[in-house]
């Protein structure tokens, strides 16, 4: 006869006695985690360990040599523009002081110094819409409204340039403003979610920043430059380029002639020149044609080109995910009996841009970056007026300083946007799932 086994069998699906449920079940150390990552990825063979002990001894002497550089050996401030003391430190320390001294020509341009707080409010309020745009809870189409109506106003208010006191003396453009805020109020109280302040706060900082509102003296648009001029044209570029490539891309695949071949002549002829091509005919060729006395604001000139160029690269990104779609989609909304825009709109569009945020991302992080191309019409966006702080003779040979203060700052924004896709992403293909 076999001997009894006396061993304690332990359910493979119960916990151990004496331990949490949570550290019986517990994978082991070695088997997931940033160690058996680490030990697949990095330490696989011994080639891999070489190259990886390599690779990490030179970006750490390249970290040890930039802090010491950057921080160590560091001057951040000089007194007036008595630079002898960064020159002598000259390839062994960085001068932050050049940026101490220019941050507000860089971030403002030749905004008026005594009225830097205007465009500095710009900035702000532009940040936190951003930030108000990026939550989920506030995606309503009446708020989609009144942004409508804000870009509409801030657009006759910004853009028209010399002619604006003219063109909307100040009690109409106090009006307008009272009217648009007046609807966002009354939007308000009908329910819709913190609709209000928004288009309030944006409508007020750039009236603010724009003409003769609220007391505020008339500040042309030959002043305006810097970090607000990139984020004026990013974002009201492709805030009209969006909307404009999605028509596009329905006509592309119109089963109407002549829509079809109207988009498909706007996108080829778009997509085949370069963006400072059309900045230029937009600046020196377009008031040509223009009836005498008219003329129309460069910076608007400039923007509509940024919109024209970005609505036909955007289009192709849309028709690529109308086109992944699979044809049951379209069949079943056939059969539900919805029309044209009905099913467009609830069923074909929805999950075709759901499809292709990673390349509509890396097409706005494009644009925005290709903001910096307005230097050949003498706006002075931020890359601009970075290059125009070091031409004075004091501050000559810092430029590198400069460049990294300025890439930092495009570097913030482009990040947030791609952190800020793959967390839509990933949040999508949850409820996706669900």
């Amino acid at each position: 006869m076999a001997p009894a086994d006396t061993t304690t069998r332990v359910p493979l699906d119960g916990p151990v006695a004496g331990v949490p449920e949570a550290v019986a079940r517990r994978p082991p150390v070695a088997a997931v985690g940033p160690i058996a990552w680490a030990r697949a990825n990095l330490f696989s063979s011994w080639i891999s360990t070489a190259v990886t002990l390599l690779l990490a001894y030179l970006i750490a002497r390249a970290a040890i040599a930039f802090a010491e550089w950057a921080v160590v050996n560091a001057i951040w401030q000089v007194p007036g523009n008595q630079t002898q003391a960064c020159r002598e430190v000259k390839g062994i320390g960085a001068c932050w002081a050049v940026v101490t001294e220019k941050h507000r020509f860089i971030l403002f341009g030749t905004y008026p110094y005594e009225e830097h707080w205007r465009p500095a409010l710009v900035i702000l309020i532009f940040v936190a819409l951003y930030a108000v745009s990026a939550m989920r809870r506030f995606w309503r189409q009446e708020l989609v409204l009144v942004w409508a109506g804000a870009l509409t106003l801030i657009g006759i208010l910004m853009w028209g340039g010399d002619s604006a006191p003219r063109l909307l003396p100040q009690p109409w453009e106090q009006l307008l403003a009272l009217a648009l805020l007046a609807g966002a109020g009354f939007a308000h109280v009908r329910g819709w979610i913190n609709v209000a302040w928004p288009a309030a706060a944006l409508v007020f900082a750039l009236l603010a920043w724009a003409g003769p509102v609220l007391g505020l003296s008339y500040v042309p648009q030959e002043r305006w430059g810097g970090l607000p001029i990139t984020l004026i044209l990013a974002t009201f570029g492709l805030a009209f380029a969006f909307p404009l490539a999605i028509l596009v891309a329905l006509g592309r695949r119109s089963g109407l002639p002549a829509i079809k071949t109207l988009c498909v002549l706007y996108v080829e002829l778009i997509r085949g020149v370069p963006l400072i091509s059309l900045l230029f005919m937009a600046s020196v060729m377009f008031p040509l044609f223009l009836p005498e006395g008219m003329n129309i604001d460069k910076l608007l000139r400039a923007q509509i080109a940024i919109i024209l160029f970005a609505g036909a690269y955007l289009a192709e990104v849309v028709r690529g995910g109308l086109q992944a779609l699979p044809r049951g989609q379209y069949e079943a909304a056939d059969a539900l009996g919805l029309t044209y825009w009905q099913k467009t709109g609830l069923i074909i569009l929805p999950q075709a841009l759901r499809l292709v945020i990673p390349p509509l991302v890396n097409t706005f992080i494009g644009f925005f970056k290709d903001t910096s191309l307005v230097l050949i019409i003498g706006i002075f966006d931020l890359l601009t007026a970075g290059k125009t702080a070091i031409v004075e003779p004091a501050w000559q040979g810092f430029g590198v300083e400069v460049y990294i203060f300025v890439g930092v700052i495009y570097f913030l924004f482009c990040f947030a946007m791609s952190k800020y896709s793959q967390n839509l992403e990933a949040e999508l293909n949850r409820h996706r799932r669900r």
